[in-house]
């Protein structure tokens, strides 16, 4: 193998040596690499699982707002319904104390109105009596004689006609 140019201890020797390099270099170097690309594989792996959680989490979420703001739609609908229908109410018993008190209004003024015919009948009713008592007063005074006595009868009979269409 001389002749071919390859010296067999020398060629021994570099096998010896990168065969101790190679196991001196898995050893320092290559486990520890090694180990350090696991771990920094396992990191990634979790950082992933971290991030699938994290966005499972935030649909989750995301749905739950999606549902309170439902919630809070229907229940606004409730309290306008409700306010509504609280409008109507105050608003129909508002009409009903108004009715009540147009009716009272026009009952007192019926009433004030009785009261003032009542009282206008007895002015004149004292007042017919006080023209009796005056035609009575002037018979007396007079003569009876019949002419006299019919037109006295005719004066107070046109005076109560007119008293009365007033």
């Amino acid at each position: 193998m001389t002749q071919l140019g390859f010296n067999i201890p020398l060629l021994i020797a570099f096998v010896i040596n990168f065969l101790l390099l190679f196991g001196l270099l898995s050893v320092v170097l290559y486990k520890p690499v090694m180990k350090m690309l696991d771990e920094r594989q396992a990191k990634i792996r979790e950082s992933m699982e971290q991030a699938e959680a994290i966005k499972q989490q935030s649909e989750r979420t995301e749905q739950d707002i999606k549902a309170q703001l439902q919630s809070a739609q229907i229940e606004a609908q409730k309290i306008v319904a409700q306010a509504t229908q609280i409008g109507d109410k105050i608003k129909t018993e508002a009409k009903e104390e108004a009715r009540l008190e147009a009716e009272n209004m026009i009952n007192k003024a019926k009433l004030e109105i009785e009261r003032q015919r009542e009282k206008d009948i007895q002015d004149l009713q004292k007042q017919f009596a006080d023209i009796a008592i005056l035609a009575a007063e002037k018979v007396i005074e007079e003569t009876l004689d019949k002419d006299k006595h019919r037109k006295l009868i005719e004066e107070v009979i046109t005076k109560d006609a007119r008293f009365k269409q007033n």
